[in-house]
């Protein structure tokens, strides 16, 4: 399968469509479900994505050292390989990785203004015109508003799509599926999507989507074996 076939036929477009297009410049989109059920996973893949396309990505993990997230990045490249047969997968992994920067941070050991300096630095100083940025492992519960209003206001000025992963403890969900540690930023957010596992697989809910108000179940779901996106059958 050449690249231009992989990305046409990703169930990422499913997912894009089911969340009216896509995660778009200057917005906020949250991937949310408790510990260990896939949210890294569909950020990688998002990512991928994007990187397939040309584009290029930050991913910026919280809490694993960049060696862990790297090998997310060869697990599922390795996982596209191996179901699509693609050509000349060298020369796309070469690509991939020349799109793609890693970068870790410690949620006590920096501030948010820090970050977003080392973004800007990164795109605007240093050239590498990432449109999307990928926020892995932030812990929601130990940040305030201003921080994300920060975060908000960059992505507008910049052009920037970020994806952030939310790690929810227990149940600690509202009435309308939203998860507890949102609630102070919730206008802030643009699409919030629920990983919740069931028998044969992990459903993908949008809790919300803009100015959408109904729950609506995703047309993707996530394989428990492989944690890839795959379409809901």
């Amino acid at each position: 399968m050449i690249k231009e076939e992989l990305i046409q036929r990703s169930p990422v477009r499913i997912f894009e469509k089911s969340i009216h297009g896509g995660l778009r410049a200057g917005e906020i989109g949250i991937i949310a479900s408790p510990a260990g059920i896939g949210k890294t996973s569909v950020l990688v893949q998002l990512a991928l994505d994007k990187l397939l396309q040309n584009e290029k990505v930050i991913h910026v993990s919280f809490t694993q050292h960049t060696d862990y997230v790297l090998s997310w990045y060869e697990d599922i490249f390795n996982e596209f390989i191996k179901k699509k047969s693609l050509d000349h997968a060298v020369d796309v992994k070469n690509e991939v990785v020349k799109n793609r920067v890693l970068l870790n941070f410690n949620q006590d050991g920096v501030t948010g203004d820090q970050i977003l300096k080392s973004l800007r630095a990164l795109i605007i100083e240093g050239g590498f015109k990432a449109g999307s940025i990928i926020i892995d492992g932030f812990d929601f519960a130990r940040t305030d508003r201003g921080r994300m209003e920060a975060v908000k206001a960059a992505a507008e000025e910049m052009g920037l799509s970020f994806w952030y992963s939310c790690n929810v403890n227990g149940n600690n969900f509202d009435k309308k599926n939203i998860p507890l540690a949102l609630k102070d930023y919730l206008d802030l957010l643009d699409v919030v999507i629920v990983l919740e596992p069931k028998a044969d697989h992990v459903a993908l809910t949008a809790s919300k989507d803009r100015n959408t108000a109904e729950l609506e179940h995703l047309a993707v779901k996530l394989d428990p074996k492989t944690l890839l996106i795959s379409l809901e059958r």
